[in-house]
């Protein structure tokens, strides 16, 4: 790995002073990135594993002479993790310094982004209103709360399935580059806070912290929870980062709605933002409403460019002489062109148009996210854990995500591009 990590160290070391020093700073700090590569869910975990294991102990740095009493005892080891979640600050540089080298070994880094909310569930159990006043029981969790998400989805038969979970604990919000499965920003709350609010405060850590990535930031993928007309305008409009983004269904099944209400009285859209003619022949009741051709994004117009169905694919429509007239600057040979514009509704109208395959292509990035939030679970055990607290759930996650970067980083840099995610594929020896 290429922890980058001298700074923190240096600065536990000067913490320490002249103290004692029966357990060293660099040795502890080794062991205790050692228990998240080697996936240990406790503290005692880890003890137990460098009392049986000589070459970890000598790995770390402990001293090869003392043996088993070169461990550190279980208070000794829960001083040191009480000193590290005193350095939020030196654990946020040392993540940003590994995603800038990571740019430098990546320059398309962070061109595709995702975003997503992970549920965290707290070790500790709720405490009631009575309790915080009267009960120090380390046990509880003073700072989590309780979180809902809700899945909705339809069967293959058409029928309607619901799934509501519920946890006591945290969220994590992450950003993360969706071809690479890399994270690139991140914040832990609460469980109960809203995702939606969350998406800029994210971009704009990005656009703080690394600025080389935000200028290369094309789009950003995200799931119905960030699902919003200001998240949509913000993101291309301020940061030029084009949306794609899930709506929620809020409309009543089959709802179309005008498209031009003064100028155009022919045109409507549904909420998926696909548009559609109203035929005003007669001839052609049956079949009311046609779909327009989606034929591109005009970015100097802020539109979306829709032809005519019976120009573009060349049939017979009855109904087209009267609809040409009604095009207020007439029509050309190629049929009726139809220009939305973005800001008929921001939360259905995106730059990418959610009926094109690119957006389906686009969006299926988004997965990546999901991915990422797998791997915290199952490799950095957050699947099974023994965290209380925000301060510690947060300086816990910091040393996952960066264990997670300096791992891409490291192998990288020995030419294991394709193990880069891997924690556990053999390190290659380098002649």
């Amino acid at each position: 790995m290429s922890l980058v990590d001298e700074t923190l160290v240096s600065y536990l070391e000067s913490r320490r002073g002249r103290g004692r020093d029966d357990y060293p700073v660099r040795p502890m700090w080794n062991a205790v990135i050692a228990g998240i590569v080697f996936q240990h869910p406790t503290g005692e975990s880890l003890r137990r594993e460098l009392r049986r294991n000589g070459e970890l102990r000598q790995a770390c740095g402990f001293d090869i002479f003392s043996g088993e009493a070169a461990v550190p005892t279980k208070d000794a080891l829960s001083r040191f993790l009480a000193l590290i979640m005193e350095c939020e600050e030196q654990l946020s540089c040392m993540f940003h310094e590994l995603v800038g080298l990571l740019k430098s070994e990546l320059p398309d880094l962070g061109k595709f982004t995702a975003v997503d909310s992970k549920a965290i569930p707290s070790f500790g159990k709720p405490v009631a209103d009575e309790e915080k006043q009267t009960e120090d029981d380390r046990r509880r969790d003073v700072d989590a709360d309780w979180g809902v998400k809700q899945y909705k989805g339809t069967r293959k038969d058409g029928t309607i399935w619901e799934k509501v979970t519920k946890w006591f604990g945290y969220k994590l919000h992450l950003l993360v580059d969706s071809h690479y499965e890399l994270p690139l920003a991140f914040e832990v709350t609460g469980a109960s806070t809203n995702d939606s609010p969350k998406l800029m405060p994210l971009v704009e850590d990005i656009e703080t912290n690394h600025p080389e990535i935000y200028r290369d930031t094309v789009e950003l993928s995200a799931d119905k929870g960030y699902d919003s007309a200001k998240n949509n305008s913000v993101l291309y409009d301020i940061h030029n980062i084009k949306p794609v983004i899930d709506n929620r269904k809020m409309w009543k099944d089959d709802e179309l709605k005008t498209l031009f209400d003064d100028k155009y009285d022919v045109f409507c859209h549904d909420e998926s933002g696909q548009v559609y003619c109203q035929c005003p022949s007669d001839a052609k009741e049956e079949d009311y409403v046609t779909e327009l051709a989606f034929i591109g994004f005009e970015k100097d117009r802020q539109t979306l460019k829709f032809k005519c169905p019976a120009a573009h694919y060349d049939y017979v429509c009855p109904g087209r002489e009267e609809c040409e007239k009604l095009a207020p600057l007439g029509v050309g040979n190629g049929g009726r062109i139809v220009r939305v514009p973005l800001n008929i509704d921001r939360r259905i109208f995106t730059p990418i148009a959610r009926i094109s395959a690119n957006w389906k292509t686009a969006y299926n990035r988004r997965t990546a996210v999901e991915r990422v939030n797998g791997r915290l679970d199952q490799v950095m055990g957050f699947e099974n854990h023994t965290i209380r607290g925000k301060q510690k759930m947060t300086m816990r996650m910091s040393l996952a995500l960066i264990v997670m970067l300096a791992m891409a980083l490291g192998r990288i840099r020995i030419g294991q591009h394709d193990q880069m995610r891997s924690l556990v594929a053999p390190i290659a020896r380098v002649a």
